[in-house]
């Protein structure tokens, strides 16, 4: 049966791969002819999504949100002005600095090497996930949030331009993953997704816009649309792809103003093969934005096969892609060989 799916995309993390240089190379020995991105798997101190963000904010541990060992928020003292106007001085001097950039040049390095060894396939570009602003806000303990946001943000912006001159623009592809945002539009709050902005729907769409749009238009920029992945289990389950849908096209209004958004990338769940989790497909204008759907799930590949033809239905474009829901760094090593078996089974390849 010909693939009703063409090509796949890789999330950002990946299982089994200690280093970028082995994320790079088991990507492109099993998926050669599939993708278009790689990313560098988000090895090491990474591979937990956000934590290590937790030591940007060393210099001053009080901003930091506590937890109990079931990843609970942890009640905390309000803080009075004076504490907060402390805190947040000391977080302003030195500079925040998160990183993303050391860890992107250092990895880029490796994607050149590996595509000048030819492991690496010509024309296929450095993948670089960036987490939302929002997102790494959430560790920060309540309110400190509207100011220390400010300052992350500010410093995101930084390692974007510091990226952007360090490396090709022609080399490179930025992802913002979006983490948080949708539990906090759905109301599950749990364990510290509470908006600290009003109004919730449109402040969400405004910081995903300013990111997007920080992106120099010869780069290519995409998003990717989450609803958690702790234990590998989402915070709340999407009722449809509606939401997303809905929040995908304000983003793209305001974005497209100025640059293309390349791809969007959204999650489907192992029991979602039915009509109705896919129906607002149809109204989602891509344009020549790429459309990637999680619905490779490992040890599955006839119920993949299921939920990409349900969804080809509804898809207003001439093709889709497919991913997995999320990175796959926190899942056991043995999944990546499923994932891309599967893959290369229900997608065919762009080339």
């Amino acid at each position: 049966m010909t693939p009703v799916a063409v090509g796949v995309h890789l999330v950002g993390s990946i299982c089994g791969a200690p280093t970028t240089i082995d994320a790079i190379t088991k990507v492109s020995q099993n998926l050669p002819n599939h993708v278009s991105r790689i990313p560098d798997g988000e090895p090491a101190h990474r591979a937990s999504f956000i934590r290590w963000q937790r030591d940007v904010f060393k210099q001053c541990p009080a901003a930091l949100r506590t937890y109990d060992a079931s990843f609970n928020s942890v009640p905390q003292p309000t803080l009075s002005s004076e504490e907060i106007q402390n805190i947040i001085a000391q977080l302003s001097s030195p500079p925040l600095h998160t990183g993303y950039d050391d860890a992107t040049i250092e990895s880029y390095a490796d994607f050149r090497r590996l595509r000048d060894q030819g492991i690496v396939p010509r024309g296929v570009k450095f993948l670089v996930a960036l987490p939302s602003v929002m997102v790494v806000t959430c560790l920060i303990r309540d309110g400190l949030q509207p100011e220390v946001e400010k300052l992350y943000e500010a410093a995101m912006l930084r390692d974007i331009a510091r990226i952007e001159a360090s490396i090709p623009h022609e080399d490179l592809a930025l992802q913002f993953d979006v983490a948080g945002e949708f539990m906090t539009l759905e109301g599950s709050y749990w364990p510290h997704f509470a908006p600290w902005w009003s109004p919730v729907k449109e402040g969400v769409v405004e910081r995903l816009v300013k990111l997007g749009s920080a992106v120099s238009g010869d780069i290519e920029m995409g998003y990717h649309f989450c609803y958690g992945d702790m234990q590998n289990k989402h915070f709340v389950e999407p009722k449809n792809v509606g939401l997303m849908v809905e929040i995908a096209g304000m983003v793209f209004e305001e974005v497209k103003k100025t640059r293309e958004v390349n791809w969007l990338h959204m999650p489907v769940p192992k029991a979602r093969d039915d009509v109705a989790y896919f129906v607002p497909l149809k109204d989602l204008v891509l344009g020549k934005t790429e459309l990637y759907l999680g619905l490779v799930h490992a040890g599955d590949e006839e119920g993949t096969k299921r939920r990409a033809e349900v969804a080809a239905r509804f898809v207003q474009a001439a093709k889709f892609g497919i991913a997995t829901e999320c990175g796959l760094g926190r899942s056991p090593p043995e999944i990546f060989e499923s994932v891309m078996k599967i893959s290369k089974a229900v997608a065919a390849p762009i080339s």
